[in-house]
């Protein structure tokens, strides 16, 4: 690290830091959130010329005090006429995220693609930028490591950036704590940083973040994440040879969409990857034995993630290769008969009550009766562990307030978020986000620009060619109060 002065226009900023480890772009993204002049714009004087966005640090010759002079000038502002509306452009920026509709892009560092579209899809997720204002507790766990804990603070700052800027915000400090903590991330190839996975990146993110807010919790918030995010399966294991079966329990954070020429649709490759064969010991046998495996949902969460396993690993060529088939996802996704028959049993009332409340909105007529026979069966059909059931725990009403009412899944879910990769390899090519926004718009994120888009063009990223293909889509609980 070497510490140097910028003089811009009046301003002199002191102390700041270069990370020589780093293209000096990433430096004038850090000049872009100081000044607000874009880093195509800056012309930073050094020996020999302006700075260049690429260029080796130990050929520049900066010295540590140096004083560097930048010129250069920052984004326009519209400024409204004396009397008349107020435009967008003249609020303060935190109205301004309102009035756009949408929160900030993110700048790329030098193919981090990978890791702004993980970011933008997980940053749309209301109940997980609530839980990290949480954090961290007032006094730190010993449970979490270092590294962790500055990934889990670097997260919540950049998703406090995000929903305050309409400029699109350089991530540096979130890279460098996801690096320090996951090496694999900061791979060079000719002294470039890799293109990495970004399916990779969103399971080891929500595995610290998971981590992190557990040591926070307490009670039912233990485990934060989980309630998120996390899935309980159950699997009947059987061995077709022996006889012998059993049952496993598993949690996972994401189901498998597996792609083959006889899938077609989001909703078979789920199928197929409940389904499995693994090779292991058997105890009647006296030697190793292939077993299948079929899994059933046993507990489903908030937010439901799919990831479409489109790379494998290549033989011939040594790399990762990706399928393109094409393979459609709904709007809408019901998993009703991809869960166990306890779930199922659970999920039963709920389901129900959705029909008649969406009836309802319809100008459809419903069975008054059956409706308030269901409501009297809830405390025993609809009763489960917290994730099938929504937000289990309700406060004590005072005398003479109603109960609140508790929220209970269905099912059914539907489409927030969408992660997509153009290309033909998974260490190239290039990810994007898809994002709908609370006001139901969708938005693709494309690193630091956002392009607003049409629901019915979302769907089309289903794959066939080598256009932007999903990889990861997130779909939300449609739940029911009762």
């Amino acid at each position: 690290m070497l510490k140097v002065s910028v003089k811009w226009q009046k301003e002199v900023f002191s102390n700041m830091e270069i990370d020589t480890t780093q293209p000096p772009y990433v430096f004038k993204c850090q000049l872009y959130d100081l000044t607000g002049v874009p880093p195509e714009r800056q012309k930073i004087v050094v020996k020999g010329g302006l700075l260049k966005d690429d260029a080796d640090w130990s050929k520049v010759g900066i010295k540590e005090g140096q004083k560097l002079m930048m010129m250069g000038t920052a984004d326009e502002i519209v400024k409204a006429p004396e009397k008349g509306p107020i435009f967008a452009e003249d609020m303060p920026e935190e109205e301004q995220v309102v009035a756009v509709g949408h929160s900030a892009g993110l700048v790329n560092l030098g193919n981090t693609c990978y890791m702004n579209s993980t970011l933008q899809c997980l940053h749309s997720v209301p109940e997980l930028k609530s839980a990290l204002i949480q954090y961290p507790p007032p006094v730190r766990s010993n449970t979490v490591d270092q590294s962790s804990h500055s990934l889990t603070v670097a997260t919540r700052e950049l998703f406090n950036e995000l929903d305050k800027n309409v400029r699109p915000v350089a991530p540096v400090r979130f890279l460098t704590a996801l690096r320090s903590k996951y090496p694999q991330f900061a791979q060079l190839h000719n002294g470039v940083y890799m293109q990495q996975d970004a399916e990779e990146c969103w399971t080891q993110l929500l595995f610290t973040l998971s981590s992190a807010l557990r040591s926070s919790g307490s009670g039912e918030d233990a485990d934060a994440l989980k309630k998120f995010f996390g899935i309980d399966l159950v699997g009947r294991v059987h061995c077709p040879e022996s006889g012998e079966e059993s049952m496993e329990t598993e949690s996972v954070y994401s189901l498998k969409c597996h792609i083959s020429q006889e899938v077609n649709h989001l909703h078979e490759g789920l199928k197929r990857g409940l389904k499995s064969e693994l090779e292991k010991s058997s105890p009647s046998l006296g030697r190793s034995a292939v077993y299948t495996k079929d899994s059933r949902i046993n507990d489903l969460p908030r937010y439901l993630t799919v990831q479409f396993v489109r790379f494998f690993w290549k033989r011939e060529t040594n790399q990762k290769a990706k399928i393109l088939r094409k393979v459609d996802y709904p709007l809408s996704l019901d998993v009703y008969d991809l869960c166990s028959d306890d779930l199922c049993k659970r999920l039963e009332v709920p389901r129900r009550l959705l029909r008649d409340e969406e009836g309802k909105k319809a100008g459809l007529k419903t069975n008054e009766s059956s409706s308030t026979k269901d409501n009297d069966v809830k405390m025993t059909d609809a009763e489960g562990p917290s994730n099938a059931s929504g937000d289990s725990s309700v406060s004590a009403p005072g005398e003479g307030t109603p109960p609140e009412k508790e929220k209970h899944l269905t099912g059914i879910y539907d489409l927030v978020a969408v992660l997509t990769h153009k290309g033909r390899s998974a260490d190239s090519g290039h990810y994007v986000a898809w994002v709908k926004q609370e006001n139901g718009k969708w938005i693709q994120f494309d690193d630091d620009n956002p392009i607003p888009q049409r629901e019915e063009d979302i769907t089309r990223l289903s794959g066939g060619g080598d256009w932007h293909m999903a990889y990861i889509c997130m779909y939300r609980a449609r739940d029911i109060s009762i």
